[in-house]
């Protein structure tokens, strides 16, 4: 029984951490100008196949 209490407590601090993440990403979505995300989808857009860019 103790294995599906670790296995729960696993499983909150999982979603728990993946809300922290969603939540910075969209905080610094909401920083942006319209033409700093026009800029940035213009550069994505003119990388060549195959590359990351982060």
């Amino acid at each position: 029984m103790k294995l599906w209490k670790w296995l729960g407590l696993a499983g909150v601090a999982g979603v728990a951490a993946t809300g922290v993440i969603i939540a910075r990403d969209q905080r610094q979505r909401a920083e942006l100008t319209p033409e700093q995300v026009r800029d940035r989808l213009h550069e994505r857009i003119a990388e060549p196949p195959g590359t990351s860019g982060t």
